[in-house]
């Protein structure tokens, strides 16, 4: 026992050296790019770029090109990232929906299409989540919440196959159907579409929130219900962070959060704007990391 202890100290230490020797002999000018900085090597210190939209993670066969396209501004979170044909999402293991979703929308990805028919499509698992992690249709059954899209259906009328990819349950969470999920939800769904007649892109990223509420001790809580065998989170709020690109290069963001319940008809989508920095404290994400903020012309319509 002894001696085997002896002989993995030996392999630890003959790795060591070797790295450490082939990084004092590199050439000590040699650099990398990395975000258009220079980055020194240093002796057996490897060097860690960020994750760019040239670099994406996909396990479903998925265009990288077009992938690359959607997250065109960053990746605000890299925890079990999914990338389908149309869209990209970060799956929360933990509450069993996404962290966060990302689509990319022009006239042409919303416009009618005969070719595609939603009501032939079916709510279905995502069979590339294990089982302990994955949300099934059983689980929302008889739980009094919609199977809430959070890439629309609607967003993805390029190819039937588009649209039958945002009803895989990895892109579904709990939400109230009257009053949120047909009516108030709906509406920031379509004002988002409607971006498009303003902007030849726009990137739009939706995902749910938990958020604190002072309880009668004159504490602070987060409490979420759970629903079904596998215990689905129930979202308290859902955001909405939008960027769009006019013709002229400009760019400007909106950014909203929704609370999870009936919201009156007459209520405005503008009324739930919100600074998106409060957004990304909230959800512990960066929205388009990769756009500084100065390079924006607008948020939520007041300049920059």
């Amino acid at each position: 026992m002894f001696r085997k202890k002896i002989f993995y100290l030996a392999q630890l230490s003959a790795v060591g050296l070797t790295g450490y020797y082939f990084g004092l002999n590199k050439n000590a000018d040699e650099t990398l790019m990395v975000d258009g900085r220079s980055l020194r090597s240093m002796p057996g210190l490897p060097i860690f770029g960020t994750v760019s939209a040239a670099t994406p993670y996909s396990d479903t066969g998925s265009d990288s090109s077009r992938i690359s396209q959607i997250m065109k501004y960053g990746f605000p979170g890299l925890d079990h990232v999914r990338s389908y044909d149309d869209y990209v999402l970060s799956y929360d293991r933990r509450t069993r929906v996404p962290h966060w979703v990302f689509e990319h929308l022009t006239k042409e990805h919303i416009k009618k299409n005969d070719q595609v028919d939603r009501s032939k499509c079916d709510f279905m698992p995502d069979e590339s989540i294990h089982p302990f992690f994955r949300s099934l249709n059983s689980d929302y059954k008889g739980s009094g919440f919609d199977r809430g899209h959070m890439a629309a259906a609607g967003n993805h009328r390029l190819a039937q196959k588009h649209v039958e990819q945002t009803f895989y349950l990895t892109n579904m969470a709990p939400q109230v159907g009257e009053g949120f999920n047909r009516h108030a939800w709906n509406r920031l769904e379509k004002h988002v579409r409607k971006l498009t007649n303003v902007y030849n892109n726009v990137y739009c990223c939706t995902g749910p929130l938990y958020l604190p509420r002072k309880e009668s001790d004159g504490k602070s809580y987060v409490k979420y219900q759970v629903i079904g065998a596998n215990t689905v989170a129930v979202p308290t709020h859902f955001y909405k962070v939008v960027v769009g690109e006019a013709p002229d290069g400009t760019l400007d963001m909106e950014a909203y959060v929704m609370p999870n319940q009936k919201i009156p008809d007459e209520t405005p989508v503008s009324m739930y704007m919100v600074p998106p920095e409060t957004i990304e404290k909230a959800a512990g994400l960066l929205f388009f990391d990769k756009l500084h903020r100065s390079k924006l012309n607008r948020i939520n319509g007041k300049k920059v």
